[in-house]
């Protein structure tokens, strides 16, 4: 007969309890040293985010056509389908003012390239704002000027392809429809040169309305889409900022992409200066 055992107490040694203490001390250590490191994969992130400071770089020795200076212009892509992006702040409030008010005196309706078939009277609602065309040579300011060689610096197109700044004024309920800034040599004949692409300079605030849109962006709505419709992306005229997109592909045919319009002004006033590069010499 097996009788009732009482719980038995095992006695540790003293070496026993130095080598557990030990052990204990050693995995605490290494336990908070590797709990306070930082995650691996957020340093080289940060780092990625950080931006080169201008004393950091040294201007290369350049052509005789080049400058001795390096320019930081900012930007945003806005899309690559078309190609189109976004400049804020590209001109100061003087600057534009200046041009509004070489503008002010010179308004008048503005026109369209009539294609076979369209007349003035099928397309007077097409186009409702007015404008002006203005060269750099006629500011006495050095305003345009300055304008059209950051214009060349951005776009690295030599400024005498481009033509005479297009000023547009549009008031509330003013627009213009969806078109291309291309033109089409089936619908308007041949082409001596060809725009191949377009900057905006904005010139004021709009309160509400008066966007330029992209209906087509990324191959939207390529099939079937009214002329009229304020839809795509767009873009809000901000006082200063510039847009620049292309509407011709890198091989030299219109991208169908880059149609684009002016949404109706449905408060406040929008000013605009337009800068139509062409792929030959100015002809102007």
């Amino acid at each position: 007969m097996k009788g009732k055992s009482k719980g038995s107490k095992t006695k540790l040694g003293l070496p026993t309890v130095f080598l557990l203490c030990f052990l204990f001390f050693f995995a605490g250590f290494y336990g908070s040293a590797l709990l306070s490191q930082d995650v691996p994969a957020i340093s080289p992130r940060l780092r990625m985010l950080e931006m080169v400071e201008p004393d950091d770089i040294t201007a290369m020795p350049h052509g005789e056509t080049g400058e001795p200076s390096m320019d930081s212009i900012p930007f945003q892509i806005l899309s690559w389908k078309p190609r189109a992006l976004y400049f804020p702040k590209f001109a100061t409030a003087e600057q534009c003012q200046n041009i509004i008010e070489m503008a002010k005196t010179r308004l008048t309706p503005s026109t369209l390239a009539l294609r076979s078939g369209e007349n003035e009277e099928n397309t007077k609602d097409t186009r409702t704002s007015s404008g002006t065309f203005i060269s750099s040579s006629e500011d006495e300011t050095g305003t345009l000027d300055f304008i059209e060689r950051k214009i060349a610096k951005t776009t690295m197109i030599p400024r005498t392809q481009g033509e005479a700044f297009n000023v547009l004024r549009y008031e509330i309920g003013q627009k213009y429809d969806s078109h291309y800034d291309a033109f089409n040599p089936a619908e308007y004949g041949p082409q001596s040169s060809q725009r191949m692409a377009s900057f905006l300079l904005y010139l004021s605030d709009v309160e509400e309305g008066g966007e330029t849109m992209f209906p087509f962006e990324n191959g939207a709505k390529l099939t079937s889409y009214d002329y009229k419709q304020c839809v795509g992306l767009k873009v809000k005229p901000r006082r200063g900022d510039g847009l620049l997109f292309y509407s011709l592909l890198t091989n030299g045919s219109i991208d169908q992409t880059s149609l684009h319009g002016s949404c109706p002004v449905i408060n406040g006033e929008k000013w605009v200066a337009t800068k139509w590069i062409r792929d030959q010499g100015r002809l102007d």
